[in-house]
């Protein structure tokens, strides 16, 4: 097919660019190719955009938690956790108002946020539901030993991927992309 033909005044490669950019800018925005959830992940955008500066988070009772969280095996990396005790030590999960937010270290100093993760701890989850709990529709939280790394009792979590795109996908505990510049905890 010629480029230069023309369509409505527009040439085909100017309308080829003009489609590419669209689908780009619905990816990412939370479009159908988030299974659906798209229209929460922008919810979840929404009321997490103000801790893209840390000391807000701090102020609202989020917290540096353990070591930014590294993987050997080329998984990637989790980032910083800053957890909010009051909402882990909650039974309750809400989708726009996640128990952690995920940071990536920067270079020279500072956080970037990438993510949320939405913690429960088992035993008050257990208490009074009947199953595991399930976010944006579809998404069972993966149940955590008691034996972890992060000496917590054994909890129930979900990470999200809501401000940095992650090719293992929006759900997955690991980033591709995101690293803890050579200081984190190896898993």
């Amino acid at each position: 097919m010629d480029t230069t033909t023309r369509s409505r005044g527009l040439p085909i490669r100017r309308l080829l660019l003009v489609g590419a950019a669209a689908a780009g800018i619905a990816l990412m925005a939370g479009g159908t190719v988030l299974g659906g959830n798209g229209g929460r992940i922008q919810d979840v955008r929404a009321a997490t955009a103000k801790y893209h500066d840390v000391d807000v988070a701090k102020a609202d009772g989020f917290g540096e938690f353990y070591v930014c969280t590294d993987e050997n095996s080329g998984k990637g990396a989790m980032g910083q956790h800053f957890a909010n005790g009051d909402r882990v030590g909650d039974p309750a999960l809400d989708e726009l108002n996640p128990e952690v937010l995920v940071y990536q270290p920067l270079r020279g100093g500072g956080y970037r946020l990438v993510g949320v993760e939405y913690v429960v701890l088992a035993d008050a989850w257990d208490a009074i539901h009947a199953n595991p709990p399930v976010l944006f529709g579809d998404h069972e939280l993966t149940r955590m030993p008691a034996d972890n790394r992060y000496g917590l009792p054994e909890f129930y979590q979900l990470h999200a991927w809501v401000w940095h795109p992650n090719p293992r996908g929006l759900f997955d505990d690991w980033s591709s992309k995101v690293s803890c510049l050579g200081n984190g905890d190896p898993a």
